[in-house]
């Protein structure tokens, strides 16, 4: 009966949602107002919402309640506490893999396919696998952490002595259950930043700016700076750096300071700056080197924000792409000669990647030097964009 009411549960809240905000504060919200939830309530409940937006479009014109019955199939390995409410045919088709589960649900529901989960892939940016791609969707990714210099040794002995599971992806990478709470045994950003497997991919390109000149004495901008993550990998990877992010959040940038504070972060410059609207006027460009990580639609990262399969419109990547030319136009121009601009989204779209690649060598006096779609689909890390171009002397 206790599996049934969070089952019930979530369907009256999925009925109720919008996609007007993000799910993660939609729940946090109904929550705060249904105090008689606990913990495990709480987890379990939310763990079906997500589980329900994996599907996206495929299967709508079901009942709420019967693709959440279909989401749960798909989205668990085992039927688990969960197995009361499936009928016995169900049960005996809980096969091990995805495909095979997907094979017998085209069976019972013949307008079942994959594609439409993830209708948007005609848009994909060269050399995904849509098959595994559009798949990634109905699994939880996993956490991320990206271990600081000189903190190797005793992040992986805390985690050890805490007997906290993890995989080691390379020497600075390691790969956790999305629902570990590191935070009480780790100190973030000072011995660990969480960070994607694919955004740490982002150090490859960093180093490549150290071929052609010493980075004592380097200027870096973060143009939009958001978490300041790629500020955080820029400063490991390249030390010695003079550092100047901007956002166009005031807010953002407070937040940004108090992590700063925590990475030991203090030499460093900040300011806010609509950079869709306005030219950069500071004194402190040409920078040798400048990050966009440009705002997108996060299709990379939907793995982690199911709902947006379900409430994103195509309309949207247009508007997105025409956000980062603006943004593009006002930044190029700040780049020192013989300096890059390292151009980066989370997106999986052409429009938004290789495009506004396009654009930038438009311009007058820029050359690649690498574009690498960063596919995280695989390991169940998001999936991101990265292209550097450098800047004639």
């Amino acid at each position: 009966m206790r599996y049934q009411s969070y089952f019930n549960t979530a369907v009256s809240l999925i009925r109720a949602y919008d996609g007007s905000v993000p799910l993660v504060h939609f729940l946090k919200k109904y929550f705060a107002e249904h105090k008689k939830h606990g913990s495990r309530d709480r987890k379990l409940i939310s763990h079906l919402c997500y589980g329900y937006y994996r599907l996206g479009h495929a299967v709508k014109a079901l009942e709420t309640a019967e693709r959440l019955k279909i989401s749960l199939f798909l989205c668990n390995e085992t039927a688990g506490d969960w197995a009361a409410l499936f009928e016995e045919d169900w049960l005996s088709a809980w096969l091990p893999t995805i495909p095979e589960k997907i094979q017998w649900l085209q069976k019972k529901y013949p307008a079942f396919t994959i594609v439409v989960i993830f209708p948007w892939a005609a848009a994909l940016s060269e050399g995904i696998d849509q098959e595994a791609f559009i798949l990634s969707h109905l699994i939880q990714p996993d956490l991320f952490l990206r271990v600081r210099p000189g903190k190797e040794k005793q992040v992986l002995n805390k985690l050890r002595e805490q007997r906290i599971g993890f995989s080691q992806l390379s020497d600075s990478c390691l790969a956790l259950a999305n629902t570990t709470k590191v935070d009480t045994v780790l100190e973030i950003d000072k011995e660990v930043v969480i960070q994607d497997y694919s955004s740490q991919q982002v150090a490859r390109f960093l180093s490549l700016t150290t071929h052609h000149s010493p980075l004592t004495q380097t200027t870096v901008w973060d143009c939009c700076a958001a978490s300041g993550g790629k500020s955080l990998l820029a400063c490991d990877v390249l030390p010695g750096i003079e550092l100047t992010v901007s956002d166009i959040r005031p807010s953002i940038l407070r937040n940004l300071k108090e992590r700063f504070d925590r990475a030991g972060i203090r030499n460093y410059r900040s300011f806010v700056a609509d950079l869709a609207h306005s030219p950069l006027t500071t004194h402190h460009s040409p920078f040798h080197m400048v990050l966009c990580d440009a705002p997108c639609s996060g299709s990379g990262t939907w793995g982690r924000t199911p709902e947006q399969l379900s409430f994103f419109t195509e309309q949207k990547i247009t508007a997105y792409a025409d956000l980062q030319r603006k943004i593009l136009s006002n930044v190029l121009p700040q780049v020192a000669k013989g300096g890059y601009l390292l151009y980066i989204t989370c997106s999986v779209f052409r429009q938004e990647n290789e495009e506004q690649v396009q654009f930038i060598l438009q311009q007058d006096g820029f050359e690649l030097v690498k574009m690498e779609l960063l596919k995280g689909y695989d390991v169940k890390a998001d999936s991101m964009f990265a292209a550097l171009v450098r800047k004639e002397k």
